[in-house]
């Protein structure tokens, strides 16, 4: 499978930084990790494997990066105000360089992306479509984990409330909530061990409320909180919408 590692400093984050890409052709699908994940956790948790006859086939090309946001806020070290504005930085870095480089590996400055993840893969890849619909044109959240608020310590601060489209969808108007209206967000969810559909319920609701398109699908209470479910939904979206 052709692959390429590509690595940079990046002054927004202050560290080295990688972007992973898989495949050759095909529509571009950014795969978020998971709280604590790498670049290459999505292929050393097969979910790489299961996209193969995608990525083969051309239809699409799947690049991911580090959970540096994730990392801040799982750690427990740090305090809330400076987790977040790590992960308003890093919603910056996504836009603003793992974005073009992107577009310049697919050789076009304006195709679309796709956003995906799972856990706080998918909090990420919800919050990179409501904030970049110019950019991204749908996204595929598993078992989502939505919100982030209960690591504030009580006390709200801008850097999340805009990282947060919980907290920020509700007041937002203009131009770019005209945008996310034709957009989509897929929100898929367990209802097993250590899942919550609750949580994609709460955010479909909420872009509902503002006209955004959206859907939840329950895959039942025999699918988990695991790789092993994420590995059964995501070539199953990827097929249908790529």
């Amino acid at each position: 499978m052709n692959k390429e590692i590509t690595r940079w400093y990046t002054p927004r984050l202050e560290q080295e930084v990688q972007l992973v890409r898989w495949g050759h052709y095909g529509t571009p699908v950014m795969l978020f990790p998971t709280a604590g994940g790498d670049a290459e956790e999505i292929e050393r948790f097969h979910l790489i494997g299961v996209l193969e006859p995608l990525i083969s086939a051309g239809r699409i090309k799947v690049y991911s990066t580090d959970s540096i946001a994730g990392r801040t806020w799982f750690e427990g070290v740090h305090s809330a105000e400076f987790c977040s504005r790590v992960q308003n930085l890093f919603d910056d870095f996504i836009y603003r360089e793992v974005t073009p480089a992107i577009r310049s590996d697919c050789k076009s400055d304006d195709i679309e992306i796709i956003a995906a993840g799972a856990s706080i893969g998918a909090f990420n890849s919800v919050a990179t479509v409501c904030r970049h619909p110019d950019a991204y044109r749908m996204a595929i959240a598993m078992s989502g984990t939505f919100d982030l608020s209960k690591y504030l310590e009580g006390t709200m601060n801008q850097d999340f409330y805009f990282s947060s489209p919980l907290h920020y969808l509700p007041q937002l108007e203009g131009p770019q909530l005209e945008m996310l209206r034709t957009r989509f967000i897929l929100l898929p969810s367990g209802e097993g061990d250590y899942e919550d559909i609750g949580e994609s319920w709460r955010i479909a609701n909420l872009l509902g409320a503002k006209g955004v398109p959206n859907r939840v699908d329950s895959w039942g209470p025999e699918y988990r909180h695991d790789w092993v479910t994420w590995r059964a939904m995501l070539p199953k979206y990827l097929d249908e919408f790529a």
